[in-house]
């Protein structure tokens, strides 16, 4: 993940980042990660053999003393303003797979927020849109 990351690869990342803030990638979080690369129009295009080597790059990252901020560095370079919010909409509906944020998810969506510089009422809204989009009855 050491070359700048195209649009795609931008999102992914965020995907898998949020994904990972509890330390494990569970299940729900793949599946739900595999669904909107599969049928979102931000992926149109996208060659989803790339999905796992993307992934362990931002993983490997991560590894790093600093690999988170240079993570969000690199999404937030890498994403136009429309996408921004796209990917802030993904990692809210990968949190949501779980049906329980933690702490630790929830620390990395603000900083994530922060990063991609989202007005606090939009990504209110797309938080709210998430929880509504997973809520069991």
């Amino acid at each position: 993940m050491s070359e700048p990351l195209d649009r795609h690869a931008a999102l992914i990342s965020t995907m898998v980042l949020v994904s990972a803030a509890e330390g494990r990638i569970s299940d729900a979080e793949i599946e739900t990660m595999t669904r909107l690369v599969a049928t979102l129009p931000a992926f149109a295009g996208f060659d989803r053999s790339r999905i796992e080597a993307i992934g362990q790059a931002c993983v490997d990252l991560l590894a790093r003393e600093d690999g988170l901020d240079l993570a969000l560095d690199r999404i937030a370079a890498a994403l136009p303003a429309p996408l921004r919010e796209t990917a802030y909409a993904l990692a809210c509906d990968v949190i949501a797979a779980d049906r329980d944020a933690s702490q630790n998810e929830l620390r990395l969506l603000a900083l994530l927020r922060d990063r991609l510089e989202l007005e606090p009422l939009v990504a209110a809204a797309i938080e709210r849109a998430a929880r509504a989009r997973h809520r069991s009855v």
